[in-house]
């Protein structure tokens, strides 16, 4: 299978030109749509959910998101992050309860972003270590919410944890950042208004 666009045969072969995401056809009308996709129109239009259908979301789109994931900058280009893609119902249910019994937790798409400061192999102290990796889960969960919307689903940021529960349920040492929950939506929302960037932006 070729995809089209320099983009999508970075993001979709590995050094020896294997395919890597996604991991099954893909209908070429439907790869098309997604390379004209436009950011901005993806980013204005993105509006949190916490209703999904009761649907199950296809591997090859978990795959496209996966791989977003895997093009977000990170920290000397270490990636000091991990993503756990939680599809156990019981660790599903048991995560409600370490992210403050937010019920919509149990979506049917569960990624949870963990911090590996591990990874980033930087001279610095441990703290701003940790910070970067901090900031590699981060952008890595932003991008695949984006990537998320694109695909036609929806998407709730959850930032409410019990990292000590979330640890145990997943059984990892790691620190976790954030849930990402998608699926398709019951119905699209209209995006709510924003600051005035006046206010937002403060020049120096």
């Amino acid at each position: 299978m070729s995809f089209p666009g320099d983009i999508f045969s970075r993001m979709f072969t590995d050094k020896s030109t294997q395919l890597l995401y996604p991991k099954e056809e893909v209908p070429s009308h439907d790869v098309e749509d997604i390379i004209q996709t436009n950011i901005f129109n993806v980013m204005l239009n993105r509006r949190s959910q916490r209703k999904f259908e009761n649907k199950e979301v296809e591997e090859w789109k978990l795959e496209m998101i996966f791989a977003a994931a895997d093009t977000a900058p990170t920290a000397g280009g270490f990636q000091g992050f991990e993503i756990f893609h939680v599809k156990n119902e019981g660790a599903k249910k048991k995560l409600v309860e370490a992210a403050n019994n937010q019920p919509y937790v149990n979506a049917p798409v569960v990624l949870v972003f963990f911090m590996n400061p591990n990874r980033v192999k930087l001279n610095f102290p441990p703290e701003t270590i940790r910070k970067f990796s901090q900031q590699d889960a981060t952008l890595a969960a932003a991008y695949s919410q984006l990537a998320a919307h694109a695909l036609g689903l929806s998407s709730i940021w959850i930032g409410m944890l019990d990292e000590n529960k979330m640890k145990e349920i997943l059984g990892t040492d790691l620190s976790p950042s954030s849930i990402l929950c998608l699926g398709y939506p019951v119905k699209m929302l209209v995006p709510k208004p924003k600051r005035n960037l006046k206010e937002l932006i403060h020049e120096i």
